[in-house]
């Protein structure tokens, strides 16, 4: 299941609301974090990400997979991810009915 944190300045980010109303439609499920209420949250997106302003969106907890800014592109990509049903390697796939 594909997890999603938001890192926001609260209700009057617009960026923020947007993608939330997205996530929303997509049904992905999602944690928020409000930088104002949060200084470690804030130190964290600025200093270790390199971001200066929000909204910062990170899927999976990967430090890899991450953006800032209203990205509507990213976000169907995510969405279209998350329907998908998981692959399984053919390494772990076992023949029915052979010996």
């Amino acid at each position: 299941m594909t997890s999603v944190r938001l890192y926001t300045t609260g209700s009057a980010c617009p960026n923020c609301e947007r993608t939330r109303q997205i996530l929303t439609r997509a049904g992905i499920r999602y944690v928020e974090t409000n930088l104002r209420d949060n200084p470690d949250a804030l130190s964290y997106v600025t200093d270790d990400l390199g971001y200066s302003e929000a909204l910062v969106v990170i899927v999976n907890g990967d430090p890899q997979n991450h953006w800032s800014g209203f990205r509507p592109d990213l976000i169907r990509n995510l969405a279209h991810h998350a329907t998908q049903p998981p692959t399984v390697p053919l390494e772990s796939v076992t023949s029915i009915g052979r010996n």
